[in-house]
């Protein structure tokens, strides 16, 4: 604190240093004070200075005190500022606290935003779901699987839109539990039958018995958007492989891979950015860019760590490792 209050006044120590230097000059060069005591005059300007530095460090103590350990300026009446001190730190609360109402202004307005968002997705999910029943009506086979591509793509678009919008509270909207990677996958397989059975693609699976501790419905998301992309740009009359293994440290690495067109290697860094779409993606106009950057942030808030492994040409493995028990425990404190 003693510190402090001398930084705080260093100005006045400088000036004072200064003055006596300046006052010793005179003193040494007019033969007027030779008979004055020079080192007198310079402990008794000493001595008093001191006395004022001392009486004006515990005026100041409290408000020191206040600016160390609480660090709080609010209550500027209760201290023993200055007045020009005290002018200032009034004009910084006046503006700390219009900021305080800026941020909170922004904060409403978006909050706002993000309702009217939910809701409109809400109520898109009506039409959505007369589309989808009249589509399946359809005597048409050819028109109806073309329809049905399409409504997949919309759902698609929507679905991104609601957990976009969903991934800020993610913390409040999940729930761990017991999963079976099964029953999950082959949920998420059985919505994108129509597009599959378009482009001649199957699914080799392996037998898959892992349970993970996560969030269901999170976890569906993050799955939808790897599949949705592995059947996009599978070639037809392809396979995708999904399978499940373990690695040294005993995590779950479920693995979905395809024999797409594959990344290219300057592309691998930033297939995770928002709204990056890579050179397939610009090259076919089909990518929104938002599908990893969505699976990608939701699958860190769920400590599962995404990453891919792909060979340009050849293919594209996209791995979900998911953390064990203790892990779950230093993350979440469960």
């Amino acid at each position: 604190m003693i510190l402090l209050f001398i930084r705080q006044h260093m100005m006045w120590i400088s000036f004072f240093i200064g003055l006596l230097l300046v006052w010793n000059i005179i003193c040494m060069l007019d033969t007027g004070f030779a008979a004055v005591s020079i080192g007198y005059l310079n402990s008794v300007a000493i001595l008093l200075f001191l006395l004022f530095l001392t009486a004006r460090y515990f005026w100041e103590r409290a408000s020191l005190k206040n600016i160390l350990y609480q660090k709080s300026l609010q209550d500027v009446e209760s201290y023993r500022w200055d007045l020009y001190t005290r002018k200032i730190i009034e004009l910084y609360e006046e503006q700390r606290q219009q900021q305080v109402k800026i941020v909170q202004k922004i904060k409403f307005e978006k909050s706002e935003e993000q309702d009217e968002l939910l809701a409109w997705v809400h109520e898109i999910k009506a039409p959505l779901t007369a589309m989808k029943l009249m589509i399946e009506q359809l005597e048409d086979n050819k028109a109806r699987n073309r329809l049905e591509q399409e409504w997949i793509r919309l759902h698609l678009l929507v679905d991104q839109q609601l957990h976009q919008t969903r991934l800020q509270t993610i913390a409040e909207d999940n729930r761990l539990e017991q999963v079976q990677l099964r029953t999950v996958i082959f949920k998420e397989i059985r919505q994108f039958q129509t597009w599959c059975m378009e482009k001649g693609i199957g699914f080799q699976i392996d037998e898959i018995e892992e349970v993970v501790l996560t969030d269901a419905k999170w976890l569906g998301f993050i799955v939808r958007q790897v599949l949705s992309n592995a059947i996009k740009y599978s070639p037809h009359n392809s396979e995708i492989i999904v399978n499940v293994t373990r690695d040294v440290q005993e995590h779950i690495l479920l693995k979905i891979t395809d024999v797409g067109p594959g990344i290219r290697p300057e592309d691998l860094p930033r297939i995770f950015k928002k709204s990056y779409t890579g050179t397939i993606g610009r090259e076919t106009n089909v990518a929104t860019g938002m599908g990893l950057y969505l699976a990608k942030r939701a699958a860190t808030s769920l400590g599962i760590l995404l990453y891919v492994d792909s060979i340009y040409r050849k293919g594209t493995t996209v791995v979900f490792k998911f953390p064990v028990q203790n892990e779950y425990v230093r993350t979440f404190g469960m």
